[in-house]
């Protein structure tokens, strides 16, 4: 099970935001898209993840005036990246070592999409009822 094959079943739009933009821009477009992060991308380069708990922290240190900030001052940086061929469970764990819940999926140097722990997650779910399903179907039938 590789990222490529979670990328295949979700597909590989990704948003993203610029280090420049806004904080409250950033909020803003986090929550009409119901996300948890963006990839912070600068010259076709992914530069950084800005999530939720960025603008928490920053927020809980310096008050409504870190939404007048720029994301690239807020951002978690540099991001943790994978590449299509990485492992998912490699990933998984990546995640839970470092208590991430996203990674930008790079194939040479360029982005193209983003998992999350809940993608990864999901996947594995779904595979595990489908071996399930599979000994059910293969025991009734012998």
């Amino acid at each position: 099970m590789t990222i490529a094959a979670i990328l295949g079943g979700k597909g590989h739009d990704v948003q993203s935001i610029g280090g420049a933009t806004r904080v409250v821009d950033a909020v803003a477009m986090l929550a009409e898209r119901r996300i948890g992060a963006l990839p912070v991308v600068d010259d076709d380069q992914v530069v950084g993840i800005f999530s939720e708990r960025d603008v928490i922290y920053c927020v809980a240190k310096e008050g409504a005036d870190a939404l007048a900030r720029q994301v690239g001052e807020l951002m978690t940086a540099p991001a943790v990246t994978v590449t299509p061929d990485y492992s998912a469970l490699a990933a998984l764990s990546q995640m839970t070592e470092r208590r991430i819940r996203h990674l930008p999926v790079l194939e040479q140097g360029r982005m193209i999409g983003l998992v999350s722990i809940g993608d990864i997650v999901k996947y594995r779910i779904d595979r595990i009822e489908a071996e399930a399903r599979a000994m059910r179907d293969y025991i009734q039938q012998a």
